[in-house]
């Protein structure tokens, strides 16, 4: 059965010290408010965390939907302690919603990134840069899949558009009425394979899921016409395994997708932007007003979108402003140089009434 769920020969050889220890592998296939449901080698079983991991693990480190972990099982109670959690070979992280600074683990151990946007009034190339930035980072495969392409009237044009931000990911217009696309989603999803959905509310990920599994495995609803907005569905992150031998984890809508310490993937999902600043006269080039500075000649001649470049400069803002948060020391150096600032105009503005009078 774990086989089916990903095992290998290195998960075995990683497991081995817990093996010593008597405890038992499984992989978390749900995720919900601190309960968790593993496959086992003895079937699926109910678990919780020992005292000991929830009170050492640090930022990040309790298990997540996808996690293979180390368990104590009681099978005859259907259930099992979870005592650790094996190292990751991806890992989704985003900054957690709300007004605290901190992040948030979505999912672990997956191969590929099936980032789902719908193909309606709704479809935001910028927060599809956002998703790309994240999905670069965590060290995965990223595929665009535009949903519900039987209810659109221009797939080409928006599926152009998407390819022109999503450089080398594929992106693949697919409709769960008729079946378009499917097939070809599908052949992505091998035996041991592991994918993650993730998209806003109301893309069609559970549909999407049902259609791939042959079955309505999640509950599933309309979107709000008005704006084209989707409503809550999966309200837990799930890990299922599908006919074709891969494995598929629902995630519930986001509605933010908030950056943490994705500098490498800001770059990766701008990487036409990046080669253009490599190109620059001067390596510091704020790519304002300054001789040689290739960004504004692309701006200028048309081959750089304008908004691309604004949803760059946000998402570059957005990461410096948690590395202030995170950094006291950083903090203190901006404001001693907006204190210095504000004292150079309260001077200039005296010496200016000052000529006056």
């Amino acid at each position: 059965m774990l086989k089916s769920y990903g095992w290998s020969e290195e998960l075995q050889s990683q497991f081995q010290a817990h093996a010593d220890r008597g405890l038992t592998p499984g992989r978390v296939t749900v995720q919900q408010r601190g309960l968790y449901r593993l496959a086992t080698e003895g079937g699926d079983l109910s678990a919780e965390l020992s005292g000991k991991l929830a009170h050492e693990a640090g930022e990040g480190g309790y298990p997540v939907a996808g996690d293979w972990v180390a368990c104590a099982t009681r099978p005859a109670e259907g259930a099992a302690t979870i005592h650790a959690v094996l190292p990751r070979s991806s890992v989704f992280v985003r900054k957690a919603s709300g007004p605290n600074v901190a992040p948030q683990t979505v999912a672990a151990n997956v191969d590929i990134a099936l980032l789902t946007a719908s193909l309606n009034a709704d479809l935001s190339l910028r927060r599809l840069e956002r998703y790309l930035a994240v999905a670069w980072e965590s060290g995965t495969q990223p595929v665009v899949v535009l949903t519900k392409a039987d209810a659109c009237e221009d797939v080409e044009r928006l599926v152009a558009e998407v390819e022109s931000i999503a450089f080398g990911c594929p992106v693949h217009a697919v409709s769960a009425v008729t079946g378009q696309g499917l097939e070809a989603l599908a052949a992505l999803l091998g035996p041991g394979q592991t994918a993650v959905l993730l998209g806003s509310s109301g893309v069609g990920k559970s549909t999407l899921v049902n259609a791939l599994a042959g079955q309505a495995l999640m509950a599933t609803q309309g979107i709000i016409e008005e704006g084209a907005r989707g409503r809550h569905t999966t309200t837990h992150r799930e890990l299922i395994l599908l006919p074709s031998g891969g494995l598929v984890l629902d995630t519930p809508g986001m509605r933010e997708l908030g950056l943490w310490d994705n500098e490498a993937g800001v770059a990766a999902a701008f990487g036409d932007i990046e080669a253009l600043a490599a190109r620059c006269r001067f390596g510091d080039c704020a790519h304002r007003t300054e001789p040689g500075c290739a960004v504004r000649a692309a701006l200028e001649d048309g081959t750089l979108d304008p908004d691309r470049w604004k949803s760059f400069g946000k998402l570059q803002r957005e990461l410096a402003h948690l590395d202030l948060k995170d950094d006291p020391l950083a903090r203190a150096e901006v404001r001693r140089v907006w204190i210095g600032r504000h004292k150079a105009a309260r001077a200039h503005m005296k010496h200016k009434r000052g000529g006056l009078e």
